[in-house]
């Protein structure tokens, strides 16, 4: 079955409840699957995210230009070895081009002609829950996914992440790094990022992945193409994996070497102040934090202990990139 008739299909199949925009029918399915590409990273065993985010790791991504690959952030940072795997098996080289913590995007460019059409990017500012999208991964159209949006709204990550106007959808792929979502009219309007359990109303039942919005890669193209990084100032890391309990926000693990370690910070600390500013969500206590200034300033916290002792203390924050062991910069 040509795949152009298969995204059709797959589109047709949500239509049951949302009736199907006529820019579907006119997708050219075959050229929106070619683009989509297998990546597989191999990490040093020393490097700082190996731990967590493993040596070997693998997921898709979207070719945008010529031998230019845009994919999810996390696959490829500290990564010393990409391989890109194409439809037909074959396997091309590839060399990480730019990684971007704010948005979470990561670029690869392929050190051969990969000879494939690039997927035009679209825009997701207009994207609204019920709005029909498609998700496709490096195991092609067979397991393609229609899917919903369920919401759109603010995603924070516990390791010092904010994304405005993420976008969630329904129901969950379970190949969802770097994976594409795809508009009714064959663009590109976001990338994969998480499998979530809540993806239609915080904190209620609702499987669903939450998606990166291209948006967020415009204005910082030209950039990570041309030096691996946004043009704008790091933003004050401190190594905190934290989370929000009951109104409160709490240090979970606390990076080795990182700032927070280097200044008693513990898991299990209460964070209740940035430079006096009481917070008590997530969003808001890294945004307080990235208030302070760009990376290198001193960030005033005041934290209450296990032993129920309050203390101010100052970090002296860094760059995230400057905490990686990789290689190759980043």
């Amino acid at each position: 079955m040509r795949m152009a008739k298969v995204l059709t299909i797959l589109l047709l199949g949500l239509a049951t409840t949302v009736p199907l925009a006529p820019a579907a029918r006119a997708i050219d399915g075959e050229r929106v699957f070619q683009a989509i590409v297998g990546l597989d990273m191999v990490v040093p065993a020393k490097a700082r995210t190996a731990r967590f985010l493993g040596t070997e790791r693998e997921g898709s991504g979207v070719v945008i230009g010529d031998d230019l690959i845009l994919t999810i952030g996390y696959l490829i940072v500290e990564s010393t070895a990409v391989e890109i795997i194409l439809h037909n098996g074959r396997k091309v080289p590839g060399t990480i081009a730019g990684y971007d913590h704010i948005s979470g995007f990561g670029l690869v460019r392929s050190l051969a002609p990969l000879n494939l059409p690039a997927m035009a990017l679209g825009e997701a500012k207009g994207l609204a829950a019920a709005d029909q999208v498609l998700v496709a991964t490096r195991l092609g159209p067979s397991q393609a996914l229609g899917a919903y949006v369920v919401s759109r709204r603010t995603f924070a990550g516990g390791w010092e992440y904010v994304l405005d106007r993420a976008i969630f959808t329904a129901p969950p792929h379970p190949a969802f790094g770097g994976a594409a979502l795809v508009n009714t009219e064959g663009k590109l309007v976001g990338i994969g990022s998480l499998i979530v359990t809540d993806a239609a109303t915080p904190g209620r039942p609702s499987p669903g992945n939450m998606f990166v919005p291209i948006d967020e890669l415009k204005p910082i193209l030209a950039d990570l193409q041309k030096t691996g990084k946004r043009a704008d100032p790091e933003r004050p890391w401190l190594g905190i994996t934290a989370e929000a309990y009951r109104g409160r926000v709490v240090a979970g693990r606390i990076a080795e070497d990182s700032p927070a370690a280097k200044a008693g910070i513990a898991e299990g600390d209460v964070l209740i102040a940035v430079a006096g500013k009481p917070v008590s969500e997530l969003a808001e206590f890294f945004r307080a934090v990235w208030a302070v200034g760009p990376a290198g300033v001193q960030v005033p916290l005041t934290v209450l202990d296990a032993n129920g002792k309050t203390r101010d203390v100052a970090l002296v924050s860094v760059g995230r990139n400057s905490w990686f062991r990789a290689d190759k910069g980043l």
